[in-house]
């Protein structure tokens, strides 16, 4: 069944949509999974996935083409991939430089599978035995991972995160039957809250289109650039990763391991692994000008973070990142809960998720590299022509999420709106996801575990795995203290 037909042209589909998003500046892939979300509507999870997952492991590979030829970031996780891409193009290399990216995307996706496949497992039986009280404090610890990895930004990751907690709880109250934070010409369609979909596709979608709006919808001026080489010194061979191996896997695992952290994105993943990649380079002072090495660092990192951030979302059921955050709704769809019973309950959709991965990574690989000329022509592509139909698309998909309600409508334009007014205020448009979605949990385990206690807080503090989280919360808390120190003193 998995490898049934219909699935691998799915995946082989999102892989390459996926790449087209990630190579034009200013698309994601939160913002190709949060449009092509509505879709799925029409076909069972596991064809849904394979179409997601596609979308997702191409749209994160494809961020190297404008990061390497024209030295801007397809996607967030590209912004280290131009420091030794782009010089390396500027030499004639640029063919070499794409497909080294490529080969390395590919390792990384490849390790950051296997994290996944052996660490989701026994994760998920831990947390099988954890009460409403572990429950609630894991997630108060995610968020507090949020403030401790804003970057000098420590009090606009809170808020964010709050906010976010805050918004979700804007629904009727099952308790009392009675509206909070709920204007009254409302009610009628709050009775459970803000749909998820309308309000991903706008933070995503829509407010990346606000945001080109106001650059203005120019043709784009990136000159066609001949990467192909004539010099075979410049021309790629699988020799020009010898002595990477270390720097592979090491950037995978970092890659991973930033993934695991929610709200953290992959930005961070790659700006920690091509620090790391410096403090052990031979010879840090090429880094920066085109070494081979730097861009190994960079592309494995990024596309580790696929694997990464399933794994949280899957044992225990907190989105790694933005783009699993906007997965989250897939599943929702589909009536499935992700979180500690997720794989014993649904083994198959499992497997179909290791499996998706996988060949998701295998395509992004043929796909990219051996017609890598011509991919490379998909910075050119008229945004005033593209955009149009991503906006009717997102209209038609926020729409649908409740079968034909405006409402909906009107709240993706109002997140859009809210999305964009982030980007200026700085504050983090993924950390309000995150959130947004484990807003509703929050609350629903702190009152579960207040109801067993009789009314007593100190049931938070009784339980010795509650205890190891309250370590953690305060070490994080205390990290984001610190951070933020020291950043505002580097500032100075």
């Amino acid at each position: 069944m998995v490898f049934s037909f219909t699935y691998l042209v799915m995946c082989f589909i999102g892989v390459a949509v996926g790449i087209i998003f990630g190579a034009l500046p200013g698309m994601t892939a939160t913002m190709a999974i949060a449009i092509f979300l509505p879709l799925t509507y029409a076909y069972d999870l596991h064809t849904s996935l394979f179409l997601l997952l596609g979308l997702y492991v191409g749209g994160i590979s494809g961020g190297l083409v404008p990061a390497i030829l024209v030295n801007i970031p397809g996607t967030p996780s590209s912004i280290t991939t131009g420091f030794d891409g782009h010089p390396m193009a500027q030499r004639g290399e640029g063919e070499k430089a794409l497909k080294i990216g490529i080969t390395a995307s590919f390792v990384g996706g490849i390790v950051s599978l296997l994290c996944l496949w052996f660490l989701t497992p026994p994760l998920a039986k831990l947390a099988i035995n954890f009460g409403a009280v572990e429950k609630f404090l894991v997630i108060l610890f995610a968020l507090t991972i949020i403030a401790a990895l804003s970057k000098g930004d420590m009090l606009k990751g809170i808020f964010a995160g709050f906010l976010g907690v805050l918004v979700s709880l804007a629904k009727n109250y099952t308790l009392n039957n009675k509206f909070r934070l709920v204007p009254e010409f409302m009610e009628p369609n709050m009775y459970s809250g803000f749909t998820l979909l309308p309000v991903l596709i706008g933070l995503f979608a829509l407010t990346q289109i606000f945001q080109e709006a106001e650059k203005g919808m120019k043709e784009n001026d990136f000159k066609p650039t001949d990467i192909s080489s004539s010099d075979d010194s410049k021309k790629f061979h699988f020799s020009c990763l010898k002595g990477n191996g270390i720097n592979l896997i090491r950037s995978a695992l970092i890659g991973t391991f930033v993934g695991v952290l929610p709200g953290v994105g992959g930005s961070a993943a790659s700006l920690l692994s091509y620090s790391q990649c410096k403090n052990f380079s031979k010879h840090p002072e090429k880094l920066g000008t085109g070494a081979v090495e730097g861009l190994v660092a960079s592309e494995a990192a990024n596309n580790g973070l696929t694997g990464g951030a399933l794994i949280p979302l899957l044992s225990l059921g907190i989105p790694g990142d933005s783009t699993t955050a906007v997965l989250v709704g897939a599943f929702m769809l589909q009536g499935i809960s992700v979180g500690p019973l997720f794989i014993t309950q649904n083994p198959d959709l499992w497997r179909a998720i290791l499996m998706a991965l996988a060949v998701a990574n295998v395509f992004m690989f043929i796909i990219m590299f051996y017609p890598i000329k011509y991919i490379a022509k998909i910075i050119n592509l008229p945004k005033a022509r593209l955009y149009p139909v991503i906006i009717l698309m997102c209209i038609v998909g926020s729409y649908a999420a409740n079968n034909g309600n405006m409402f909906d409508v009107w709240t993706m334009i109002g997140f859009g709106i809210l999305g964009y007014f982030f980007s200026k205020w700085g504050l983090s448009a993924p950390s309000f996801l995150i959130g947004f979605i484990l807003g509703r949990d929050l609350e629903t385990y702190f009152i579960d575990a207040i109801q067993g206690s009789q009314g007593s807080l100190i049931c938070f503090f009784q339980r010795p795995i509650g205890n190891v989280v309250w370590v953690m919360i305060v070490a994080s808390i205390a990290f984001a203290i610190w951070d933020a120190r020291r950043s505002a003193k580097t500032a100075k």
